[in-house]
């Protein structure tokens, strides 16, 4: 079939005619399918449980230094765990703590502490004018909304196949000092699926802020996250790059477990300098006496180390594998070259980014939902929830079954057409 562009008015009213009676048969199916959110499916969720029969009543609680994790101690969370943790984000492990079940969480609280206690000795941005974020789009929608909930005003970035643009990153962060952040989903970029570049890491390490207060929120989500073992991303060590240039405090790198153990009992963690360690330490010792230790015991016995980590996600990629092929193979087939949609094949993560024709995001989405189909609400990867060219769509293929997700996109696609041919044979 030719591009839908290329369409003359008659072609595209018969055309629509047909695609609103495959339309009205789906209408009577009944379906209930979610792809909004990247949750992980029930056989994913079921590789971890033995995790569960690690320790029990007659278990030796100490660590590997002979603390007693049922006790008070190691605010910072415990050696094995921090040192497992700093392997997966590829840091020292006397530049990680270990938090709880949430690295959501860990930005929260780093960004509350920036509006109370300010960063590491300088004025709290509560008490400054104005207070600015760089928000690479599209994004993170929880990323965005824990921005707002601050009262911080976000700045639109545009995404690359390389990263964000980085001409944009430089102008405002080396000249604008009420600019204090720029949120980073660095491989495996949600929702895109893109990694950065060596280049733009390295741009990154070399920003001048004009504010000394400036801080990169290196939300690395996804570091091991692969769906292949023949091709993977890598992306350069930011701690380390920062150190080369001259600017070792100006990153935070979060990572957590939860897609690759349990969403809400896994373990997170923040790597920064030593300087912003201690400087979070020395606030956190106010907050709390340390996090769940019992759980960072359970999580270092259950994966020994890096390589039992690396493991234990390629059975996960096994899982994801097929339903993010049943999903691009259809758009694939069903899309390309119709000239009303466009995506990337990403290597990993948790999402596939599709961009329709301007002005028809929201319309497919609801079409979706009214024939069963949930999706991540449109606008939702921009700030305020405003994507100025109503074309982002986030889908998240994890968690319903290969057979659902092919299902799902077959009633994906049919709503890209019908959509992208009401618009243009208006």
């Amino acid at each position: 079939m030719k591009a839908y562009k290329d369409m003359s008015k008659d072609e595209l009213l018969t055309l629509k005619a047909a695609l609103e009676e495959e339309y009205k048969t789906l209408e009577g199916k009944g379906l209930n399918l979610n792809m909004a959110r990247g949750k992980p499916g029930f056989s994913q969720l079921a590789l971890s449980m033995p995790m569960l029969d690690v320790i029990n009543s007659g278990s030796d609680m100490r660590t590997v230094l002979g603390n007693d994790t049922r006790n008070y101690g190691d605010l910072d969370g415990i050696g094995e765990c921090r040192k497992l943790m700093a392997d997966m984000m590829s840091v020292q492990k006397d530049n990680v703590i270990v938090c709880g079940n949430s690295s959501l969480n860990i930005m929260y609280d780093t960004m509350a502490r920036s509006m109370t206690h300010g960063v590491n000795g300088s004025t709290p941005w509560s008490k400054l004018e104005n207070v600015r974020f760089l928000c690479p789009v599209p994004g993170y929608d929880r990323h965005f909304k824990m921005t707002e909930f601050f009262g911080i005003e976000m700045i639109n970035i545009p995404l690359h196949d390389d990263g964000p643009d980085m001409d944009l990153v430089e102008k405002y962060v080396n000249n604008d000092p009420s600019v204090k952040g720029i949120w980073c989903v660095p491989k495996y970029s949600n929702p895109t699926g893109i990694s950065y570049s060596d280049e733009t890491v390295r741009r990154f390490a070399s920003l001048k802020p004009s504010a000394e207060d400036f801080r990169i929120y290196w939300d690395n989500a996804y570091c091991i996250h692969h769906l292949y073992d023949e091709i993977q991303d890598e992306v350069l060590n930011i701690l380390d790059e920062c150190e080369k240039a001259g600017n070792p405090d100006m990153v935070y790198i979060f990572s957590s477990t939860s897609k690759i153990s349990f969403p809400g009992s896994g373990i997170s963690a923040i790597a920064a300098s030593l300087e912003n360690i201690e400087s979070i330490k020395k606030q956190m010792s106010i907050q709390t006496i340390g996090h769940d230790k019992i759980n960072q015991l359970r999580h270092s016995r259950f994966f020994g180390n890096i390589e039992g980590l690396q493991k234990h996600m390629k059975r996960h990629a096994e899982l994801l594998r097929p339903k993010f092929e049943a999903v691009l193979d259809t758009l694939e087939k069903e899309l390309a070259g119709l000239g009303i949609g466009s995506w990337i094949k990403p290597r990993g993560g948790y999402f596939i980014s599709f961009n329709s024709l301007p002005g028809c995001a929201k319309e497919i989405v609801a079409k979706c939902k009214h024939l069963g189909v949930v999706l991540t609400d449109a606008g939702a990867t921009f700030p305020y929830g405003k994507d100025p060219e109503d074309s982002n769509i986030r889908i998240a293929p994890t968690f319903p079954t290969p057979e659902e997700m092919a299902q799902a996109a077959e009633v994906f696609v049919l709503c890209v057409k019908l959509t992208s041919v009401e618009k243009l044979a208006d």
